[in-house]
């Protein structure tokens, strides 16, 4: 299908502009139109994962002319990796919507155009091959997210979304001062202009330049992620932001951080990239951030901030994995961020659930809801499962496989990771033990089972979370070449290496292309 990702990329926006034309006294409408457009937003992304091709780079590739006279242009594309993390942008878009019916009263035209603008924001920057079009989608999510969080969030929601804002904007001002450089480089050597992705990669960078560049990225992309010691604006944003702003916060918007990562950094920037130096500062501020969020896990009273705080732990064990600079660990580190985005996504829901019905976030207030509230009890169990890794769910497939890359690169490494394991499951059993667990406090008495909205919403993400902890042999096959080039471009010659230290496992094909 021709201009099949600009139509992904754009119906959510098309929906937005529909949305303006409903009056704002039909607040059914409103609510009809704004889900119809987000379910329409994933299902027009179902034909890349049918006509995906993992054999081949960058697929669907679709490029015009914007702005000769900067070297910019609209230039799209997606590979493996970009593809699994537009599916989650399209579905958790869809389900976070869904999971507002009932949550949000006020403003509802503005709140659903806002969500419209950041999914189409958020698909930008994982389609975008020219870094000029990248920077436009990059600003764009920040614009949608302040208001999220800014009008319809908790007591505090001000200050939070100020400092989302601040936090963030800074680290981009860096990014682009990063791009501009190479933009730059790449007239200085070759004599004419070009935001271009494949362009940049072309041209040659000295190894000081590409140090400092690579601190800028960094800025950029920790901030967003968010790596220790970045990661204070998170848990106010989360508290203060709606359910489904949290949701879609963790679920998909700190991807753009380590998808920085992946896209850029490492491949444009091979040299600092790969410097020892470098290597192990993003290991251990990795490791720190596992071990830490976890044990600030533990200390929470408040059970959505609990949650936030698994985020920064989760996302070190995705940095870990792309600083292993091994296939084993980017695999793990791209499959274990679609599984965040899976499990921490439904916490962040059944949080929402609780809040609605008793409009409390404190753990004490609850206990014993299993036995008024079995399905819920059942899904929440199912989450905490999945976000701590066991099987035949989908963390087990992320974590197992960043802590065979990360034990390649470093032993320490990997015995840390597997500390923040123990301690997720520790902070998850302890959450569920209080809430769910023995006897129901008497204002907890009354609370209604989830409804059939509400199990449509869960459904999906723990049929995900089945799929790939049962079947995860697609996601390793879609992921094989993107790792592999990126590997292949820090250390080249790495699988030939490998091959002659392991005669019996020779490199594929894709792995030496």
């Amino acid at each position: 299908m021709d201009h099949i990702l600009s139509i992904v990329l754009f119906t959510p926006l098309l929906g937005m502009l529909v949305l303006f034309c409903i009056p704002s006294s039909n607040t059914r409408a409103i609510k009809i139109w704004a889900n119809v457009a987000s379910l329409v937003g994933f299902l027009v992304s179902l034909p890349l994962v049918f006509q995906f091709d993992s054999s081949k780079d960058y697929q669907f590739v679709e490029k015009a002319a914007w702005i000769p006279g900067l070297g910019a242009s609209y230039h799209i594309g997606i590979d493996g990796i970009s593809l699994l993390l537009v599916m989650l942008t399209t579905l958790i878009g869809f389900i976070s919507i869904l999971a507002s019916w009932n949550a949000i009263t006020v403003r509802l035209k503005e709140y659903y155009a806002f969500f419209l603008l950041l999914q189409t924001g958020m698909l930008g920057v994982f389609m975008s091959l020219d870094f000029l079009l990248f920077i436009v989608f990059w600003e764009t999510v920040l614009v949608p997210m302040y208001f999220i969080i800014g009008i319809w969030g908790g007591p505090r929601k001000t200050y939070a979304a100020i400092k989302f804002m601040i936090y963030t904007l800074a680290g981009s001002i860096l990014m682009v001062l990063g791009v501009l450089t190479l933009y730059y480089q790449h007239y200085v050597q070759l004599g004419s202009y070009s935001f271009d992705i494949a362009d940049l990669m072309r041209t040659p960078v000295s190894y000081g330049v590409q140090w400092w560049v690579f601190w800028a990225f960094f800025l950029g992309f920790a901030v967003k992620v968010p790596m220790w010691p970045f990661h204070t604006w998170l848990p106010d944003a989360h508290v203060e932001a709606p359910t489904a702003g949290s949701v879609i916060l963790a679920s998909v918007l700190l991807k753009m951080g380590t998808y920085g990562f992946l896209r850029f950094s490492l491949p444009l920037l091979p040299k600092s990239a790969g410097d020892p130096f470098i290597v192990k500062a993003m290991g251990y501020l990795s490791v720190i951030a596992i071990v830490y969020g976890a044990l600030a896990s533990l200390m929470q009273k408040d059970w959505k901030k609990l949650v936030a705080y698994s985020s920064v732990s989760h996302l070190g064990f995705c940095t870990l994995g792309i600083f292993a600079l091994n296939p084993e660990g980017i695999t793990g580190s791209v499959i274990q961020q679609i599984n965040h985005g899976i499990s921490t996504g439904m916490l962040f829901l059944i949080v929402g659930v609780v809040y609605e019905r008793r409009h409390t976030r404190d753990i004490s207030e609850y206990g014993g809801l299993l036995k008024v509230m079995p399905v819920f009890s059942i899904v929440f169990l199912l989450a905490a499962l999945s976000s701590m890794g066991m099987p035949p769910l989908n963390g087990f497939i992320g974590e197992i496989t960043i802590l065979g890359g990360a034990y390649l690169m470093s032993f320490n490494w990997a015995f840390w990771g597997a500390v923040g394991i123990a301690l997720g499951a520790a902070y998850l059993l302890w959450l569920y033990q209080r809430t769910m667990l023995g006897e129901v406090k008497e204002k907890n008495r009354l609370l209604q089972d989830l409804s059939w909205r509400e199990i449509a919403v869960f459904a999906p993400l723990i049929v995900w979370a089945f799929w790939i902890g049962l079947n995860p042999q697609p996601y390793f096959r879609v992921l094989e070449r993107p790792s592999a080039q990126i590997v292949e471009r820090i250390h080249p010659g790495y699988f030939a290496e490998r091959h002659m230290k392991n005669p019996l496992q020779p490199p594929t094909t894709a792995q030496l292309r």
